[in-house]
């Protein structure tokens, strides 16, 4: 699903008149979109090859914090520069915005003139390539979750997100009568996302009030990390422009379920472009090469789980009974497992996991998966035995990480992630984790509060 515009059709459509504008964006340390609105004639007569941003934007927190403490950057050194290098591949037609066209950029160091280590896309890229070097890719597909409101963004920030109405009062997973109450909002996602060349698959209901699940096609990693990161943008603009809210948080509320990032993955081989996983012979028609990855990706469930859950809210979602699993084992189409298999006995066999949540950064997420594959492959793991049952019931079974702080002693910790990424990639994000336990560690909240008030 790359863009939908090349670049001779934007200096056409602009000669026209029907686009005036180019968005130039990179993604963030939080998968978010940053960047420049260019008036469409200067960015086709300059910015299409550069355009510069301060690199504080990989060094921030999820309030742009300038946090101290980084290698990259910080004050001592002056915040200085990264260049914003368009991949024109990636241009297309943002249907919503009026005369508004979109790129994405690799950020790029412009002393060394080579991509900057830690950004999101050069980190799935450096994965991509250790595969396309064994002559395979990755395909994947992300299901993003997220919950509409009653209420715009404005409207919840007045009451300081107290009181939020969701748009359905009761469960509504793969709900009609009750999806269709919202569907203003969500057939203006679908077809906006559409006319803007992402293939929609599908929209639902999910299992809790309020929530909806949005499914994309299937695509190759570095693909479909570009196109989820635009996916939940363009979501929220959506829902914006409706006077609607709508969250992709992990765990919005304490009765609720938490929203969701399943990544379903695949290898392929790039000639031939056969199924890599397919074995008709093997169990559930899994290859050996399939048994490998998973079993890689089992192997450093605990080091990979800070890319999957990034935040302290994160953690809040993984609650027994929610669909949201912690166990790092892996069953055939069974969702208590961290691990699902599906497709089985199909060219479609593939292995889901279903630990991450809707706040991960697809590209992190994506890379730290594909680096424990390939450790399986290359070390030729032996997939353990399949788990058969309540995951969640089970007191044996190995579990990932419950808090961040966990997850990040594991990141660190990690051998197989600074082999596979960097020394300095991995410091980064350790530091980036750090400091989101630190912030929330000296804060006082509500619950607290309202505890022990009167009572303490």
């Amino acid at each position: 699903m790359p863009g939908n515009l090349s670049f001779d059709a934007l200096k056409q459509a602009i000669s026209q008149g029907e686009i005036d504008t180019v968005v130039a964006a990179q993604v963030d340390m939080q998968g978010r979109l940053m960047g420049k609105r260019f008036q469409a004639k200067y960015f086709i007569n300059s910015a299409y090859k550069e355009t510069h941003s301060c690199n504080y934007l990989l060094a921030t927190d999820m309030e742009m914090e300038t946090v101290e403490g980084y290698r990259s950057t910080s004050w001592e050194s002056g915040y200085g520069d990264y260049t914003m290098k368009p991949d024109l591949s990636t241009l297309r037609r943002v249907p919503w915005l009026e005369g508004t066209a979109y790129v994405l950029c690799d950020v790029v160091d412009h002393n060394r003139h080579e991509e900057v280590p830690h950004s999101p896309r050069a980190i799935l890229k450096r994965q991509v390539a250790r595969l396309e070097a064994m002559g395979m890719k990755a395909m994947m597909a992300t299901e993003l979750e997220c919950f509409l409101f009653e209420q715009s963004y404005e409207e919840a920030q007045e009451t300081g997100y107290r009181d939020l109405k969701t748009v359905s009062k009761y469960n509504e997973d793969y709900h009609i009568f009750q999806t269709t109450k919202e569907e203003n909002v969500m057939r203006a996602i679908r077809n906006g996302l559409h006319g803007a060349g992402v293939e929609v698959e599908c929209t639902k209901g999910e299992a809790s009030v309020g929530q909806e699940e949005i499914n994309i096609k299937y695509s190759d990693a570095l693909d479909m990390a570009d196109t989820h990161a635009f996916v939940k943008n363009g979501c929220k603009e959506i829902a914006w422009g409706q006077r609607r809210a709508l969250t992709f948080l992990a765990k919005w509320h304490n009765e609720a379920a938490g929203n969701s990032s399943h990544i379903h993955q695949s290898l392929w081989s790039i000639e031939g472009n056969r199924p890599l996983f397919r074995d008709a012979n093997g169990q559930y028609g899994m290859s050996d090469l399939m048994r490998h990855y998973v079993a890689g990706q089992l192997h450093h469930a605990s080091d990979i789980t800070c890319f999957l859950a990034p935040y302290i809210n994160s953690y809040k979602r993984f609650a027994e009974g929610t669909f949201a699993p912690t166990k790092a084992i892996w069953s055939k189409d069974n969702r208590t497992a961290g691990y699902r298999i599906c497709g089985d006995g199909s060219d479609a066999v593939r292995v889901e996991c279903r630990i991450g949540g809707s706040d991960l950064n697809p590209y992190l997420a994506m890379a730290a998966l594909i680096a424990a594959g390939l450790d399986g492959i290359e070390n030729k793991r032996e997939l353990e035995d399949e788990f058969k049952g309540d995951a969640y019931a089970s007191a044996n079974a190995r579990s990932v990480p419950r808090t961040l702080r966990a997850a990040t002693a594991a990141l660190d910790g990690s051998s197989m992630l600074r082999t596979a990424m960097g020394e300095e990639v991995i410091d980064h994000y350790v530091h980036a984790a750090r400091w989101e336990q630190e912030e929330f560690d000296r804060r006082v909240t509500d619950w607290e509060v309202a505890r022990g008030f009167e009572r303490a």
